[in-house]
This record gives C-alpha cells, sequence and structure tokens, in this order.
C-alpha cells in the first residue's frame, strides 16, 4: 500500500514556475513506475510526465516538454515536477500516482496506476 501527498500549487503568472512535490508513504516506493496526470474543470484526466524507477529517462507529454521536468529521491520518497514558462493552459488539478507493474504502452493512460494523491490545484493566469 502506497499513500501519496501533492503539494506545491497555487497561483501563477503566465511565464512562471511551480514546483510540485509528491511524498509518498509505503514500503519500496523506489520500486514503482510514477506518474503526473492532470485534469482541467471539464476535460478528462491527461498524462504529464512519469518516470519508471529502473529508467532515468523521464517521459512527457508534447505540450510540456522543454517545459517540464520530473525527477524522484528514491531515499526521501519524493517525486518532483518543476514547472517552468507556465501558460493558462497548464491550468488544471495535478495529481502524482503510482503503479508497480506498467508496461512502457500504458505509462500514459491513468488506469495503469494503482496509487493516486488527493491533486493540487495549479491555477495559470493574470
Amino acid at each position: 500500500q502506497v499513500q501519496l501527498v501533492e503539494s506545491g500549487g497555487g497561483l501563477v503568472q503566465p511565464g512562471g514556475s511551480l514546483k510540485l512535490v509528491c511524498t509518498a508513504s509505503g514500503r519500496a516506493f523506489n520500486t514503482y513506475t510514477v506518474g503526473w496526470f492532470r485534469q482541467a474543470p471539464g476535460k478528462e484526466r491527461e498524462f504529464v510526465a512519469a518516470l519508471r524507477s529502473t529508467n532515468s529517462n523521464p517521459y512527457y507529454t508534447d505540450s510540456v516538454k522543454g517545459r517540464f521536468t520530473c525527477s524522484r529521491d528514491n531515499a526521501k520518497n519524493t517525486v518532483y515536477l518543476q514547472m517552468n514558462n507556465l501558460k493558462p493552459e497548464d491550468t488544471a488539478v495535478y495529481y502524482c500516482a503510482a503503479g508497480s507493474r506498467i508496461i512502457l504502452s500504458s505509462l500514459r493512460q491513468p488506469d495503469a496506476y494503482d496509487y493516486w494523491g488527493q491533486g493540487t490545484q495549479v491555477t495559470v493566469s493574470y
């Protein structure tokens, strides 16, 4: 069992930055694939980024490549999402997720993940 808690959301102007933090409790978190998803009002939950336990190269959706960076510190059971050059279309509730048996082709599918945090609101606006 894994519990996830996100923090770091808030209101930021376009072009600004935020760093989301996902702290996990539970055993063997370092063996889990971790992902970030977001959901805007009236839209489906969408994949943002993911990082596998055994692969140092993160995966990103195209719209955030070059602006967002996903990283993890297994010693601290923590995952980060550094978001730079934020745009109004990045506004959403951001969720951290974790799963233990996720194949590469399912990395972007919310249903592949077993555990979810409660979400943190990110609003990009003047």
